[in-house]
């Protein structure tokens, strides 16, 4: 099947939608990102708390949790904010364990004692991939709060074993494509979320067919675009220009997701 295909937004099949990173944008979280991927923008932070799970009680070991919302007037209708309804969202239940599993995978939780890493992340706008753009945000904010914490020497060790990014996949009227918008994904035979390391190793697969059954050719299709384009997202977060807010005594840049930052820690100052 040829891939030449034409999408709303001029991209091609197999082309990512532009990228867009800031830092720093309120003062209490340590790691704190906007993301942008096209149309879709999501806000992460990263903090610590004291205590863990009752089942981790008594192991010093730590824990990391992840909560997802959408803001009220990030889709078209609203979505009702799950504190005024009282009741949680299954679709974000879902998705914030998914957050939670990918960034356990590559954290070392037994260097901070029993105490909660908390990562927050709410979609201001939503256009697709939202799951995906979080997962990659909440990376990003927490590998900015792990610099800030080795800084300050609450951290002794590198707190993150590998980098993580995630985009979506999916086949639409018979084409494979790369970061699928919401009009693409409102209509895909078949979508998946993919989550990878900076190695290339899988920590996450998440889809399925919508309709027909998927042969074997076209996922691995899908699966080199996955490939492809979460090497995009590493080197596009690796070099683009990045609005850092700088705060009095803390001139540092470090590019985060570049090769330095993956076989390298960056020690306390």
């Amino acid at each position: 099947m040829s891939n030449v295909i034409q999408r709303h937004d001029n991209r091609a099949y197999n082309q990512m939608r532009s990228i867009k990173v800031a830092y720093n944008l309120f003062g209490y979280a340590p790691g704190n990102v906007l993301f942008e991927l096209g149309n879709t923008k999501v806000l992460c932070s990263v903090t610590m708390q004291k205590g863990v799970p009752h089942f981790l009680k008594g192991t010093r070991t730590g824990w990391l949790t992840a909560e997802y919302s959408l803001l009220p007037s990030a889709t078209q209708p609203r979505t009702p904010r799950e504190g005024v309804i009282l009741k949680r969202n299954h679709r974000s239940v879902e998705i914030s364990r998914m957050i939670g599993r990918a960034l356990r995978v590559v954290t070392n939780l037994d260097m901070f004692g029993e105490q909660t890493i908390m990562v927050d992340c709410d979609v201001l706008h939503a256009d697709g991939g939202t799951r995906c753009a979080c997962i990659t945000a909440a990376y990003l904010s927490l590998e900015a709060a792990s610099q800030r914490w080795l800084q300050d020497g609450f951290l002794k060790k590198p707190l993150i074993r590998n980098a993580l990014a995630a985009v979506s996949v999916g086949v639409v009227n018979g084409h494979s494509l790369l970061d699928l918008n919401y009009e693409e994904d409102s209509k895909a035979d078949a979508d998946f979320n993919v989550v990878l390391t900076s190695t290339g190793k899988l920590i996450e697969l998440q889809g399925a067919a919508e309709r027909d059954p998927l042969s074997w050719q076209m996922f691995d299709q899908l699966r080199d675009l996955a490939s492809s384009g979460i090497n995009e997202l590493f080197k596009q977060c690796g070099t683009i220009e990045k609005q850092r807010p700088v705060e009095k005594n803390r001139q540092e840049k470090v590019p985060l997701f570049s090769l330095q930052r993956r076989h390298e820690t960056f020690p306390a100052k």
